[in-house]
């Protein structure tokens, strides 16, 4: 089950507090100098720039994931890789004692239909080799949905700079024309740095992280798939339960591999 992921707010909070109370602890005036970096003007080139070259850049049937993508960055999943071991070692429990096609009834109490898809796949006695060649085909077709998705957070990231230097270009035009006016040299030179600082701030605290975030989520996603592959074949070639859990452990990170035969020998000792 999907959780609300705290540390994607918390981040975006930390770092804008922390630039807040650098411009703060550092201004002569307080509150007045915090006040000035809040510029409509230099906003409004870099999000009006950013959304325009978002719209160019990708299609209407792509730019409707982007709320889904952008909630996803503030979800999370936790997996329990050792529960899902245990659930194959359980399922080759049974096909080993009662036959594959026993199997099925089983289903009800697995909530992934990855996995459900993969046992009916051996129940139905198709090849091992089929079998895993439809399971990656699945795996590959998520990588490429997934990347398409971040493909519109990776380019903001990309862009967001780049409109804030067409801001600066823009504030430092303004401020040569009017060279011989005075007051009007601090606006235009405010509206040369402000977008430069808003697009870096966009780039390097929104949509990078959150784009790096997606890719490691992906790439879990992908690792769990490939252990129920694993999983799936065990089982539908009739390995010993033992030597699946022993298999599919070695996917495991090294320190979560110690803890479970920690776990093991307490249960063994306690028996």
């Amino acid at each position: 089950m999907k959780k609300f992921d705290i540390f994607t707010p918390i981040g975006i909070f930390i770092g804008l507090t922390m630039v807040l109370f650098a411009i703060f602890t550092n201004s002569e005036r307080g509150m007045s100098d915090v006040v000035f970096f809040i510029q409509i003007a230099s906003f409004l080139i870099v999000l009006g720039g950013l959304t325009a070259a978002i719209l160019i850049n990708f299609s209407l049937a792509d730019l409707k994931l982007i709320p889904k993508v952008f909630a996803e960055t503030f979800r999370s999943e936790p997996k329990d890789f050792p529960e899902l071991i245990n659930t194959f070692v359980n399922l080759s429990t049974k096909a080993r004692r009662e036959g594959l096609l026993a199997l099925e009834a089983s289903l009800e109490e697995v909530e992934d239909p990855f996995i459900q898809k993969g046992v009916l796949l051996a129940v139905d006695g198709i090849e091992p080799e089929i079998i895993k060649d439809i399971m990656m085909a699945e795996v590959v077709a998520m990588e490429e949905r997934h990347r398409k998705g971040r493909a519109i957070i990776e380019r903001a990231g990309e862009y967001a700079p780049a409109w804030g230097m067409i801001g600066t270009l823009i504030g430092l035009v303004l401020m040569l024309q009017n060279l011989t006016d005075p007051s009007t040299i601090g606006p235009n030179m405010a509206l040369a740095l402000l977008t430069t600082l808003y697009g870096s701030l966009l780039a390097n605290l929104v949509f990078i992280p959150m784009s790096n975030k997606l890719a490691t989520k992906t790439e879990e996603e992908v690792f769990e798939k490939q252990i129920i592959i694993e999983g799936v074949i065990g089982v539908q070639s009739g390995q010993n339960p033992k030597i699946l859990e022993e298999k599919l452990s070695a996917f495991l990170p090294k320190t979560q591999q110690k803890i479970e035969e920690e776990e093991e020998g307490v249960t063994v000792d306690g028996a």
